[in-house]
C-alpha cells in the first residue's frame, strides 16, 4: 500500500471573475523510501497540490478529491485537531523560502523546540538536547550557540538547514520539499540536496521533491510527475522520462536545457505545444 495516495485532486480559488482552477484532477502516490519528483514551470500547480494535501491553503480555496489517504488514514474525514497531529509529525514540509517561513521575532532554537513541544510533548531539557542533536545532524556548526541566533543572523543555507531540522524533528514518514534549493547558490544547493537524500535514505522516509530543475530530478528522483497548467502531462520512472518522454510538454522542458541546445535560441514550451497541436 502506498504511503500517500491522492486521486482526482482539484483545487480552485474564488476570484472576482469566477473560480480559477489551479489543480485539475491530478493523482499522486508515493511509497515509503521512494523519491517522487513533481516538475513543471512556475504556475503549473505543483506547490498548490501539495499544500492542499497538507491542509495549508487559504479559505478562498476549494479542494476536492475522490481519495486522499495517508498511511491508511482518510485525510478528508479527519477533524482539524486530528489533522494537526498528522501534519508536522508524520508529514512535514520544507518550504521554498526559509527566510520567509521562519519567524524573525524568535530564535531558531525557540522555533525548533516549539515543534518538539507540540508533537512530542518533551520537557524543556529534553527539547534542548534534541534541538542541539537535530542542528548537528543537518551540519550546522556550533549548534549549542546557533540555537540562540535569529534567522537574520544566519545565511540562507543555514536557514534552510534549520527548516530541514524542523521537518525531520519528529521522524516523519513523508517529507514534502518545495523547491528547497531555489534561493541558494550552486555550492549550497549541492550540499542541501546531498543532506536531504542522506536523511531520506537513513530514515527510510518518503520524499516528494517539488522542482523546476531537471538536473535535480535526474540526481534525486525514482519517479517523476510532469505538470502543466494544473494537469498531469506525464508520469514515469526517471530514466524513461529522460530517454523516451511521451508528452510534448516534457520534450519541451528537456529541449530547453542548455546542454540540449542545437542553435543560438533555446526552444520554448510554446514552440512544442504549437507543433503538437499542428500535428495532432
Amino acid at each position: 500500500m502506498p504511503l500517500l495516495t491522492v486521486r482526482n485532486l482539484s483545487v480552485s480559488f474564488a476570484t472576482s471573475t469566477g473560480p480559477f482552477r489551479a489543480v485539475d484532477g491530478i493523482d499522486y502516490s508515493v511509497d515509503a523510501g521512494e523519491v517522487l519528483a513533481i516538475v513543471g514551470e512556475s504556475g503549473s500547480g505543483k506547490s498548490v497540490g501539495m499544500l492542499a494535501v497538507m491542509g495549508l491553503l487559504p479559505a478562498t480555496a476549494t479542494v476536492t478529491a475522490d481519495e486522499m489517504r495517508f498511511d491508511g488514514r482518510d485525510m478528508q474525514t479527519l477533524t482539524a485537531a486530528e489533522r494537526r497531529e498528522v501534519i508536522g509529525r508524520d508529514v512535514a514540509m520544507i518550504f521554498q523560502e526559509p527566510n520567509a517561513s521562519l519567524n524573525p521575532c524568535f530564535t531558531v532554537g525557540y522555533q525548533l523546540e516549539e515543534v518538539l513541544q507540540q508533537h512530542l510533548k518533551l520537557g524543556r531539557r529534553e527539547r534542548r538536547e534534541r534541538a542541539v542533536e537535530l542542528m548537528r545532524s543537518v551540519g550546522i556548526p556550533s549548534p549549542e550557540e546557533r540555537l540562540s541566533s535569529y534567522p537574520h543572523q544566519m545565511s540562507g543555507g543555514q536557514c534552510q538547514r534549520v527548516m530541514i531540522a524542523m521537518a525531520i524533528a519528529c521522524s516523519p514518514k513523508l517529507i514534502i520539499a518545495d523547491e528547497p534549493t531555489t534561493a541558494l547558490d550552486v555550492t549550497i544547493q549541492k550540499q542541501i540536496l546531498d543532506l536531504l537524500m542522506k536523511l531520506q535514505a537513513d530514515k527510510g522516509m518518503g520524499l516528494i521533491m517539488i522542482t523546476h530543475d531537471m538536473g535535480v530530478v535526474a540526481e534525486t528522483a525514482d519517479r517523476v510527475i510532469v505538470q502543466y497548467k494544473g494537469k498531469k502531462m506525464e508520469e514515469s520512472d526517471v530514466l524513461t522520462l529522460f530517454t523516451a518522454p511521451t508528452s510534448p510538454y516534457t520534450k519541451a522542458l528537456l529541449s530547453a536545457l542548455p546542454e540540449n541546445a542545437t542553435g543560438t535560441r533555446l526552444p520554448t514550451v510554446s514552440d512544442f505545444m504549437a507543433h503538437a497541436g499542428a500535428t495532432a
